[in-house]
């Protein structure tokens, strides 16, 4: 199957098609002025393809979030004829499909004391001595007033160093339970699957929202929780606070596992072709220029960069 990429103009006319055909009351000749739209060239046919993938991928993960934009879609449509050009009409989609599937729609992103946007990573000095990287698109909540110093991660990933200015136990909560620092260095991170801990120094301690146990990881240790219990423990991986240094390392990667992480600094959409999926990779990769980072792949491996703007971005085989 043909998937070279296609001219920013075939692909917004894919767009408006997309946006009009979506229209419960489309009219049969509207219909039957795509067919003939879609029977014109080859091209006409692949932009159809390449958007309907991506339209696939963005249903997966949207959610509620999506189903807001389905209904609004001809205010979306007026809105693209406005822009006029092509770049500018994809452009507008890029943002719009950025914005479908992004966690940071949940009211809790938005209602967090800290948080960071796409790519940004930052660090807090808190009042008891704690240093708290955030790394990109990352939400917490900081309670430090009653008995205990409370920080609940609410989506993305922090690295945290004690302080010791204040007697209080400090404690991390997410959905999948509580952590338990014994002065230490740690990383948490909120997957899909539940709440990864990685103990880069000293000690914490672990316990399931749905258990009474708690079970203490120590140095070099991770573990995925979930409210019903742990993971098997492994060892932390080299470089996986890299991140806080605005590097990402890895060592023997899979290319789409790599792109997967390099796809949370940067917004739009980044693909990669099931043919190089499984290339792996070793090396480091600077954060804060993902297109650095990806055009550093074209010399070691046998892939290209194709790019329908900064917005739409697919490795695929050279």
């Amino acid at each position: 199957m043909n998937n070279a990429p296609v001219s920013a103009k075939v692909l917004e006319a894919a767009i408006a098609w997309k946006l009009s055909l979506d229209d419960i009351g489309t009219a049969p000749d509207e219909r039957s002025a795509f067919m003939r739209w879609h029977a014109a060239s080859d091209e006409h046919a692949r932009a159809w393809r390449q958007l309907a993938a991506l339209d696939t991928r963005v249903s997966a993960a949207a959610g509620p979030a999506r189903q807001a934009l389905l209904q609004s879609r001809a205010g979306l449509r007026q809105r693209v004829s406005k822009l006029g050009g092509g770049v500018a009409g994809l452009f507008l989609l890029g943002s719009l499909l950025a914005w479908v599937g992004a966690p940071s729609l949940a009211p809790s992103y938005w209602l967090a004391d800290q948080r960071t946007a796409t790519g940004e990573l930052r660090t807090l000095r808190l009042e008891d001595g704690t240093m708290l990287s955030l790394n990109t698109h990352t939400a917490v909540d900081i309670n430090y007033q009653g008995q205990q110093r409370v920080i609940v991660l609410h989506q993305g990933e922090i690295s945290i160093e004690t302080g010791h200015e204040d007697p209080r136990p400090l404690l991390v909560r997410t959905d999948d339970g509580r952590l338990r620092p014994l002065g230490t260095r740690f990383l948490v991170r909120r997957e899909t699957e539940g709440t990864r801990l990685e103990v880069l120094q000293a000690s914490v301690g672990a316990r399931p929202s749905n258990s009474g146990d708690e079970q203490v990881l120590s140095e070099g240790q991770q573990v995925l929780m979930n409210a019903n219990g742990l993971g098997q423990i492994g060892a932390v991986a080299p470089g996986a606070d890299a991140w806080t240094r605005g590097m990402l390392v890895v060592e023997d990667m899979r290319l789409a596992d790599l792109l997967a992480t390099l796809g949370r600094y940067r917004s739009g959409y980044l693909g990669v072709d099931d043919k190089v999926a499984d290339l792996r990779v070793s090396g480091s990769f600077p954060l804060a220029d993902t297109d650095l980072a990806l055009e550093s792949l074209v010399p070691a491996l046998p892939v290209k960069i194709e790019r329908h703007t900064h917005w739409w971005v697919n490795v695929t085989p050279r």
